[in-house]
């Protein structure tokens, strides 16, 4: 599977459930399910390194702004979320975390920014093709993200790095 491949069924998904995670998740499930285990095990892989790579301190304090606060399952679902949003949405966050603002102008932390199921999509498409669990990828998450630390919860900190998001959602 190449990655044209994974973002197009990324978009499909995501425009069928019409942005809804939860139905999103379930429709890649069923699309999934008609690939090959192979290509399931290929979708899984791009999945997960686009995943690491969100795994960022600068995404991190993006989302904890949005949300209110984020624990780490909290990032890891909106990092699944980020992914369900698109490959346009998902390289400008990236790339520019405080660009959220304008890629997800009518962002609603009561119903996005959480598609834990959307993750394990793949694991499931698998398991109901061949009756097996989705093999272990070898992808470990870094113990750490990546980029400097930096409090987030220091609110002078949080309005130079992301002075966007902080206008929408800060204090």
């Amino acid at each position: 599977m190449y990655e044209t491949d994974f973002w197009q069924i990324i978009d499909e998904t995501r425009d069928a459930a019409e942005g809804d995670p939860e139905e999103q998740a379930d429709l890649l499930v069923e699309r999934l399910g008609q690939l090959t285990p192979d290509e399931v095990i290929d979708f899984a892989r791009l999945f997960e390194a686009r995943f690491q790579r969100a795994y960022t301190r600068e995404l991190w304090g993006a989302a904890h702004l949005m949300l209110g606060g984020a624990s780490e399952d909290t990032f890891d679902f909106f990092r699944c979320w980020l992914i369900a949003q698109g490959r346009e949405v998902f390289e400008g966050a990236v790339h520019h975390p405080d660009d959220l603002a304008d890629l997800v102008p009518d962002f609603d932390e009561e119903e996005d920014g959480d598609a834990e199921e959307f993750g394990y999509a793949a694991d499931e498409a698998h398991e109901q093709l061949t009756g097996l669990p989705l093999p272990d990828l070898g992808n470990n998450q870094p113990r750490q993200p990546e980029g400097s630390p930096f409090d987030f919860d220091d609110p002078a900190v949080m309005a130079e790095l992301f002075p966007k998001l902080w206008s929408l959602y800060g204090d």
